[in-house]
């Protein structure tokens, strides 16, 4: 007579314990966020500092304007980038790294339910992004307008706008980091992954045109473009800049945050579940 052992099926917050050891278990994990934090604000208080080296040459409109500098310092384009390739690479690592080294069979073998697997593994990066975006972004508030600052023109977080930016920049993490999740469960490939990332994430919507209605829509529907709509706390206002004809409105690319969000991790847990190891 042959007895079968039942196993309980593991609980939610023990995957949740299990895919936070192989997080933090990998080294990739603590270089590409300690790196990218560096860097990110060091852009930051780079620009900053190069803002109040020249402040005593600005204009009289320049000076008027001169918050907005502070702004647009406490997270620029290139920092953005930056945080968006560290993140969206640890992102797909979750999933890239298990298939390359076969470890995703042992996985799946010890946690058939494949959906709550990749449901908690996308809850915790979710987090830990966050949690990490929070960190970087409000470091980088606080040095660039402690710079700033030295020529009295740096802005606290009640500036209206400031939180918006700090939000903004914060949640661009998360989002991406997803993101990356996503195309590593559709390409399983690391080297192809990142490949897809940086067009996806960067460089295809540096090449939508915004001249026309619907490709405009396209383009305020990619994640760096809505944190763009969102830290640019003068847009429409800035005699400075020209503003496109299609705008993007702040509602919008809150939208565009969150439907990014769902959908990748939505992709992330049906693709894994839908095909073979």
């Amino acid at each position: 007579m042959t007895t079968t052992l039942t196993l309980p099926a593991p609980r939610f917050v023990d995957l949740l314990a299990a895919e936070w050891i192989k997080l933090r278990s990998l080294r990739s994990t603590y270089w590409a966020l300690s790196a990218g934090a560096l860097a990110v604000i060091g852009f930051n208080a780079n620009a900053a500092r190069v803002d109040a080296s020249d402040f005593p040459r600005f204009s009289g409109p320049m000076r008027a304007h001169v918050w907005q500098l502070a702004l647009r310092d406490a997270f620029t384009d290139g920092s953005a980038m930056i945080l968006i390739l560290a993140v969206a690479s640890i992102g797909a690592i979750t999933i890239v790294g298990e298939y390359s080294t076969g470890l995703v069979r042992t996985t799946f073998a010890a946690v058939p339910d494949r959906r709550a697997l990749m449901a908690a593994k996308v809850t915790l990066v979710a987090a830990v992004m966050t949690v990490y975006g929070v960190l970087v972004a409000g470091a980088s508030f606080a040095s660039t307008q402690a710079i700033l600052g030295t020529r009295d023109v740096g802005v606290p977080l009640s500036h209206p706008g400031a939180l918006r930016v700090v939000a903004a920049s914060a949640l661009l993490a998360p989002v991406c980091a997803l993101a990356g999740m996503a195309l590593g469960a559709l390409i399983r490939h690391s080297a192809t992954t990142m490949v897809a990332t940086t067009a996806v994430l960067l460089l295809i919507p540096i090449f939508i045109t915004d001249r026309y209605r619907w490709t405009a829509a396209v383009k305020h529907a990619q994640p760096v473009n809505a944190w763009t709509r969102l830290t640019d706390i003068a847009y429409g206002h800035d005699p400075f800049t020209l503003v496109p004809r299609y705008q993007a409105t702040v509602t919008g690319a809150w939208i565009t945050f969150a439907a990014w969000a769902a959908v990748a991790a939505v992709v992330a847990v049906l693709a894994v579940d839908r095909r073979d190891v």
